[in-house]
């Protein structure tokens, strides 16, 4: 199972700014780059929630499932 972050697609498709977004959202822009990077193993909801908030948007749209293909 692999869960893709699709945070840089969403900042992209609304010309949003990272440093404005980790400012709303109340999480330093290292934090927000590694996320963007799936470079984490865990967020919050309240986090999700503040995201989405901002870029006006759904939870499904920041997190996209990918089945992991049999060898």
């Amino acid at each position: 199972m692999t869960i893709r972050v699709r945070l840089a697609v969403m900042l992209a498709e609304r010309n949003v700014k990272s440093k404005d977004l980790a400012e709303f959202v109340g999480i330093t822009e290292a934090n927000l780059s590694l996320l963007k990077q799936e470079k984490v193993k865990g967020v919050r909801f309240d986090t999700i929630d503040r995201i989405c908030q901002f870029l006006n948007c759904q939870p499904g749209d920041l997190l996209r499932y990918e089945p992991e293909e049999d060898d």
